[in-house]
């Protein structure tokens, strides 16, 4: 049984179900370290950087700048 943060009980079949598709993630081909870092700067520093900021940082930085569909959908019209 698992608990969450507030202390309440998180329900077996909620606990299974993470439980299942973590399994599977973890079996899944890993693209590296680096791609991994990337993806993760570009995901939450877009909700705290500019877009022109946070693409300036990356190619400071060596990665490659954001993408298109990265810019659409971090970026684009709500």
């Amino acid at each position: 049984m698992g608990i969450d943060l507030d202390g309440s009980p998180i329900p077996k079949a909620k606990l299974d179900l993470y439980n299942q598709v973590m399994g599977l993630e973890a079996q899944r081909q890993r693209s590296g370290v680096s791609n991994t870092m990337r993806s993760r700067i570009v995901r939450i520093g877009a909700k705290h950087i500019s877009q022109a900021e946070l693409n300036q940082m990356l190619l400071d930085a060596d990665f490659i700048p954001l993408k298109d569909k990265e810019i659409a959908f971090y970026y684009g019209p709500k």
